[in-house]
């Protein structure tokens, strides 16, 4: 394997909505600063652990788990924020499809606010991200600012760390 396309094996990637609230956007980059996000060995498939990891924060919380089709969802009691797992875009790990989706907002299919993940997201991340919405600091919706070119985005990809060095490489 060259070391591009080995490079491009290692990566995740994490895509923040521009109202994505502050609480979840600290959590992401202190999981980031703490250098954590070397946690998914190189084409490791989404297992039951990882799903179990990713939500146990959800689970302890009581959200209310469903299951239609494809798609796993935990959602809080008034329904206003939730994750979701699409097992299907799990298995395909050289798609476009989102993985997992957090949200909060009206529904999940017109969110205040969302976060995606490809599949090989560390589900350490995950969990530290769905802990802080379970917990309600994450959940506070934000009033979408309309732009004329759509809602602003933020896209995490890590570098790979350098041999020995802990440093990044771009």
């Amino acid at each position: 394997m060259d070391r591009g396309r080995l490079r491009d094996a290692r990566r995740w990637h994490l895509t923040a909505t521009g109202t994505t609230p502050a609480p979840i956007l600290q959590t992401l980059l202190h999981h980031l600063a703490e250098g954590d996000a070397w946690g998914t060995a190189v084409g490791s498939p989404v297992h039951e652990k990882t799903v179990a990891t990713a939500t146990k924060p959800l689970t302890d919380a009581g959200w209310k788990h469903t299951v239609d089709g494809r798609w796993i969802r935990w959602t809080n009691p008034p329904g206003d924020a939730g994750i979701q797992f699409d097992a299907f875009a799990a298995q395909q790990p050289n798609s476009t499809l989102a993985t997992w989706t957090i949200w909060a907002g009206p529904s999940i299919d017109h969110p205040t606010w969302s976060v995606t993940a490809s599949p090989y997201t560390p589900s350490t991340l995950l969990a530290d991200l769905t802990e802080t919405l379970a917990h309600g600091t994450g959940t506070r919706h934000t009033r979408p600012t309309p732009t004329a070119h759509g809602s602003p985005s933020i896209q995490v990809t890590p570098a790979l760390p350098t041999r020995g060095t802990g440093r990044t490489r771009g």
